[in-house]
C-alpha cells in the first residue's frame, strides 16, 4: 500500500478531465457543447474507473473518443482569463520565480526515485514501490501546484478554471501520444520487427556495419515521423534491425545502440506533426499563424542530431 499510488494520480487526473467535461456541458454558448463534454467525460471515465471496467468496455469507451474527435465535435469553449496588461503586470512582478514551480517537477522526480522511494511506515509506503518515479513525477505535478498558488497568490480554484482552459486548448491531441505509444505495442506483438527485418536485409547490404547503424538510426528517425512517437517506434525498430543486425550479426553493444537509437527517433518526433503535444500544442496554445511553425524552426537541428547519432554510434557500438 502506498499514500501516492499511480491510482492516485489517475484518481486526481480523472477528477480534473471531470470538472472540464462538467464545465463544457454548463456553458450554452461553447461550440459542440454536448459533443465536447461527452470527450472529456470518458476519458474521465477512464481515468477513474478504468481499473473496474472491463476491458472491452474501455475499448468502446475510447472508440466513442476517436469518433467525437474525427468528426469535429471536440470543441473549444472561449474561456475567460487575465487581460493582457493584467499577465504584463504579472510577469513584471514575479519575473524569473515564474520558473521555480516547473523546476519542481523534475527535482522532485529526482529526489523520489532516489530518496523518498525509501520512505514508510511498516507496510505503508510514501511512494508507489513498483513505479516510484512514475508516482514522484506526479508528486512533483502537486508540489509544483501549490508552489504556484504560493508564488502568484491565486485562488485555490485557479488551478482548475486554467487547467480548463488549456486542455480545451490542446483538445483531442492530448490523447494522441497515448494511443501511438498503444499502437506500437500493438505493431510489436504483431511481429511488425520481423517483416521490417525481411524487407530492410533485402535492400540493404547489412552485412556492413556502418550500413546497419545507419539503416537503423534513420529507420527509427522515419518510424517515429509515422507513429509520433519514439517510444512507440522503438520495440518495432529494435528487435526488427537493432537486435538482430547490430547486436546478434555484428555483436554491437546493446546499451550504445538503445540509447543512440532512442535520441535518433527523437529526431523524428521534432519534425512530425504526428508528435502534437511537442509540435502542435505549442502552436494552439501561443496562437501561431502557421501551424507548422514549431517543426520549420527544428528541422535542421534534427538532421544534425541525426547526423552525429549515425556517426557517434559508428564509432563506439562496436568498440565498448
Amino acid at each position: 500500500m502506498s499514500v501516492f499510488s499511480l491510482g492516485f494520480f489517475y484518481a486526481v487526473a480523472g477528477v480534473i478531465l471531470g470538472f472540464v467535461a462538467l464545465r463544457s456541458l454548463v456553458n450554452r454558448t461553447a461550440p459542440q457543447r454536448w459533443g465536447t463534454a461527452a470527450f472529456w467525460g470518458l476519458l474521465a471515465t477512464i481515468y477513474l474507473f478504468g481499473k473496474h471496467i472491463p476491458p472491452l468496455v474501455v475499448g468502446w469507451l475510447l472508440l466513442g473518443i476517436v469518433v467525437l474527435a474525427a468528426l469535429n465535435q471536440v470543441g473549444r469553449p472561449v474561456e475567460q482569463t487575465t487581460s493582457a496588461a493584467e499577465k504584463v503586470a504579472s510577469a513584471d512582478r514575479l519575473q524569473n520565480k515564474l520558473f521555480l514551480p516547473a523546476l519542481l517537477i523534475p527535482g522532485t522526480a529526482i529526489l523520489g526515485t532516489l530518496l523518498l522511494d525509501k520512505v514508510h511506515w511498516g507496510s505503508v509506503w510514501l511512494l508507489d514501490p513498483k513505479l516510484p518515479t512514475l508516482a514522484a513525477l506526479g508528486l512533483g505535478g502537486l508540489v509544483a501546484v501549490f508552489a504556484a498558488l504560493y508564488l502568484t497568490q491565486s485562488s485555490a480554484t485557479m488551478p482548475l478554471h486554467e487547467g480548463s482552459r488549456l486542455l480545451h486548448a490542446i483538445g483531442w491531441a492530448l490523447i494522441l501520444p497515448q494511443l501511438l505509444a498503444a499502437l506500437g505495442g500493438v505493431f510489436s506483438t504483431a511481429g511488425v520487427g520481423q517483416v521490417v527485418a525481411q524487407l530492410v536485409a533485402g535492400v540493404f547490404p547489412t552485412e556492413i556495419p556502418a550500413v546497419a547503424v545507419t539503416v537503423y538510426c534513420v529507420g527509427m528517425a522515419l518510424f517515429t515521423i509515422c507513429m509520433g512517437n519514439a517510444f512507440a517506434a522503438f520495440p518495432v525498430i529494435t528487435l526488427g534491425i537493432g537486435l538482430p543486425l547490430i547486436v546478434e550479426e555484428h555483436r554491437g553493444n546493446p546499451a550504445i545502440m538503445a540509447a543512440l537509437g532512442m535520441l535518433s527517433g527523437y529526431c523524428g518526433t521534432l519534425v512530425t506533426p504526428m508528435a502534437a503535444n511537442f509540435n502542435i500544442v505549442p502552436v494552439m496554445l501561443l496562437e501561431i499563424r502557421d501551424q507548422n511553425a514549431v517543426i520549420k524552426a527544428q528541422a535542421p537541428l534534427a538532421a544534425v542530431i541525426l547526423l552525429a547519432n549515425i556517426l557517434l554510434m559508428n564509432f563506439c557500438v562496436f568498440r565498448f
